[in-house]
């Protein structure tokens, strides 16, 4: 190349298109398609498998707004969600460089293809904290992200989809991410060089509702001497008590609680006038 000649524009893969009309082109990455989603920002500098694979995120596109998503591949262990058989809840990621080939001893594969496997669209190129200023100041907008390898992309309908999604008020996403059965969960928290261990010997029983639970809130449950049983979100007041608990955990999870709370509410409530000590988390 010479000094007179330019470098050649790289086009447009991908587009992040905003219900308020706002269109942000990048570079397409995972999976081709097009998703809607409420588009919300995670600040955390580690931790981006789990993330992606938290069933509290289910219906939402995660911005990113640390820079080096994706520099240490993927792995088969540092996976949040229980129900392997649900759809990923994750709609689509936005990061701000494009990802770079992993560089950690437990790489399994790179995050690219582990998203396309996933069917999880991405986008890079993006100024993440200029969007996530965006959405700190006016809220989580509707959106959607759209990746075409061709690049042919258009703005005006991918805006239409926008506006039209309905967005997550009144959706109940608990019971697309919840297990289809009970369960017990014995295992606990990983160990440098000897990973995943088990509780052996618990001292309380607890029963935890799972409304989009994560695998590490479940080994800390172990770690602290908890036999755990799992129950699916729509589980009564007395599918619960059934169990003879020691106490109720509660998890958070994904969607408008006020949807989840008609089946949710009443059993808690029955929980709790039990007797039965109840805690959760958020």
């Amino acid at each position: 190349m010479t000094a007179t000649e330019k470098w050649p524009e790289q086009r447009p893969t991908a587009l992040l298109a905003l219900a308020d009309g706002t269109v942000i082109e990048g570079v397409g990455l995972g999976a081709e398609g097009e998703a809607p989603g409420e588009l919300c920002f995670n600040t955390a500098m580690t931790g981006y498998q789990e993330i992606l694979t938290d069933p509290s995120y289910a219906g939402q596109i995660i911005t990113f707004t640390f820079p080096h998503i994706g520099n240490v591949g993927v792995n088969d262990e540092d996976i949040e969600t229980v129900n392997m058989a649900a759809a990923s809840g994750v709609r689509g990621c936005v990061l701000k460089t494009d990802i770079t080939e992993p560089s950690n001893y437990r790489a399994a594969r790179d995050l690219d293809a582990w998203l396309r496997a996933r069917g999880i669209v991405g986008i890079a190129g993006i100024d993440t904290r200029a969007l996530t200023a965006l959405v700190r100041e006016k809220g989580s907008p509707n959106a959607v992200i759209a990746h075409r390898r061709t690049g042919e992309l258009d703005h005006d309908r991918l805006i239409a989809e926008a506006r039209a999604w309905p967005g997550l008020v009144g959706m109940d996403l608990a019971k697309d991410v919840t297990t289809g059965q009970s369960y017990t969960w014995d295992e606990t928290s990983w160990q440098w060089g000897k990973g995943y261990g088990r509780q052996e010997s618990p001292t309380r029983h607890v029963v935890a509702v799972d409304y989009g639970i994560k695998r590490n809130i479940l080994r800390l449950l172990a770690d602290h001497g908890c036999r755990v049983t799992v129950l699916p979100a729509t589980a009564t007041g007395e599918d619960i008590l059934a169990h003879k608990p020691d106490g109720v955990f509660l998890s958070n999870g994904p969607g408008d609680p006020a949807a989840t709370g008609e089946y949710a509410v009443p059993a808690i409530r029955d929980v709790i006038a039990s007797g039965t000590p109840t805690f959760g988390i958020c």
